[in-house]
């Protein structure tokens, strides 16, 4: 059973949380007098207004005609168990192990014309490393949501996006929601993470069931696609090995930056010391099963592959439901999802955009020794990513092969660099073709001196005057025309979308003019 209530703002409104906490039983106890079987869901909705504790970017989606609401929901989450020995090649089986009761929070954004919905929602698995929640995948992909008429849900699958804890980076100011408002999210109750599976399956069917919830106001959606970056794909892998043969609740995954293991069915994904009595099953090189028959569209950073248990050992071949996207020259973390997604609007000038892609040691409050990650490309092939997948189970139209990363073959496998010091192989963009720059996601060796963090952004080494000179000694002009040819390929080959090409195009020629 599910319960869904938007989120108080004023104090003035404690009592009436108090009878809405009284509600919930009543409505608890009408649903399991009536025999209704766990997962079904059994929506009473209220919109209360109120602006939610997350990133979204600093300008107004209003403006873009999207509305931004959050709501609670409530019910009883299941966890699960393995049945047998869960296996590196994701087929894995699982039962119902324990119940609990929980409240979590969604954040909806979605188009305010319902003749602007395309009529697929995109459901995150909200990242939580950093000790709260954010969205990475929406912060790489929002420009593609918006301009498609997507609806985006946001959902705060995991306990450290609530209560703090768990694997969190120390970050000076961040917070998670019950410390950074606890009145607002006062009536926040999360069993743990080996409930998050369930948490997370049950917020997709109450997007699912949007005519009669309301969740998306008057939309009605015909598809629904999960997404999540990081720790949260790492979760995800083990969603689609274990959960949804059960749960068949998605109609495609898009797994962002996942390394070579899933999360266990326990939840405790890298355990903390006070977590280390707590029995694991997690499996490194972990696969995804060949017998999942919803397509699965995996995109992996250099940094995700190369890291220490990176995936690497999980590398599969592509089959007729899954695709993997190696992008040479991205880091797991970068510029753009730092710093230029929250001023990309999709009217910011060039001069905006490029001014925040510029090169930077500065993190969060924190300086590194080496400029992180500023290469354009993760957030353009993301993009792309997306609308393949969207397209993949829309039409049937399968998303193109991408070419793997090369590496050696050493004892300690490294990635093949060119004349440049950019990697080879893997999907091509005019960034590592037509370079000005060294963009890696690998630190290990290049002076990348903070621990945690520091290790997953990468690092830019741009180029000298005299490097450039020997590179394009026609100048700007030619630069830009070898750069242009790039990108039409990367356009044609489906890796970069068509509706970016100018900008990009405007992009790479201000830089250029503006120096390395």
């Amino acid at each position: 059973m599910v319960v869904i209530r938007s989120v108080a703002v004023t104090l003035r409104m404690r009592k009436i949380w108090v009878n809405y906490g009284m509600a919930l039983a009543l409505v608890a106890g009408f649903s399991q007098a009536q025999g209704q079987a766990p997962g079904q869901t059994h929506m009473i909705p209220t919109l209360i207004p109120g602006r939610p504790v997350l990133s979204l970017g600093t300008f107004d989606l209003s403006a873009l005609h999207y509305a931004v609401q959050e709501f609670l929901l409530s019910g009883e989450a299941v966890s699960y168990g393995a049945v047998g020995v869960p296996a590196s090649d994701g087929r894995w089986n699982v039962e119902v192990d324990k119940h609990s009761p929980f409240t979590t929070r969604l954040v909806v954004i979605r188009p305010e014309d319902p003749a602007k919905f395309n009529g697929t929602v995109i459901v995150e698995w909200l990242n939580v490393s950093a000790g709260m929640d954010v969205t990475p995948d929406w912060s790489y992909t929002h420009r593609e949501l918006i301009r498609q008429g997507y609806a985006y849900v946001g959902v705060s699958a995991q306990k450290a996006g609530i209560d703090g804890g768990g694997m969190a980076i120390a970050i000076p100011g961040l917070m998670p929601l019950k410390k950074a408002d606890p009145q607002r999210y006062a009536l926040l109750n999360h069993p743990g993470d080996a409930f998050a599976y369930d948490i997370y399956t049950q917020a997709a069917r109450a997007v699912r069931q949007s005519r009669d919830t309301r969740l998306l106001g008057p939309l009605i959606p015909k598809h629904v696609l999960a997404t999540g970056e990081s720790q949260s794909a790492g979760f995800l892998t083990t969603y689609v090995d274990a959960i949804e043969p059960v749960a068949k609740t998605f109609d495609g995954f898009l797994i962002h930056s996942r390394f070579g293991a899933g999360a266990p069915l326990e939840g405790n994904y890298m355990p903390n010391a006070g977590a280390a009595a707590v029995k694991q099953v997690r499996i490194d090189g972990l696969q995804i099963r060949t017998d999942m028959h919803k397509p699965v569209l995996v995109f992996i950073s250099e940094t995700d592959l190369m890291f220490p248990g990176g995936y690497l050992a999980a590398r599969q071949p592509d089959n007729d439901h899954l695709r993997v996207w190696e992008v040479a020259g991205t880091a797991h973390g970068d510029t753009y999802v730092l710093a230029v997604s929250a001023v990309d609007s999709g009217s910011a000038s060039i001069q905006t955009l490029a001014k925040a892609y510029a090169p930077t040691k500065s993190v969060m409050g924190m300086t590194l020794a080496q400029p992180i990650n500023s290469a354009p490309q993760h957030h353009y092939a993301m993009q792309a990513a997306l609308a393949a997948l969207n397209r993949w189970v829309v039409s049937g139209k399968a998303p193109p092969h991408g070419q793997r990363l090369n590496v050696n073959q050493s004892a300690m496998p490294q990635l093949v660099l060119d004349e440049n010091g950019n990697a080879t192989g893997g999907i091509r963009s005019p960034w590592v073709d037509v370079p000005t720059a060294r963009f890696s996601g690998i630190v290990s060796g290049l002076g990348q001196s903070l621990r945690g963090l520091g290790d997953l952004l990468g690092v830019t080494e741009p180029f000298n005057t005299e490097k450039l000179s020997g590179l394009y000694p026609g100048g700007q002009p030619e630069y830009v025309g070898k750069f242009n040819t790039s990108l039409k390929s990367a356009i044609a080959a489906g890796f970069i979308l068509p509706a970016d090409e100018a900008e990009i195009k405007a992009l790479a020629a201000y830089s250029f003019s503006a120096g390395p």
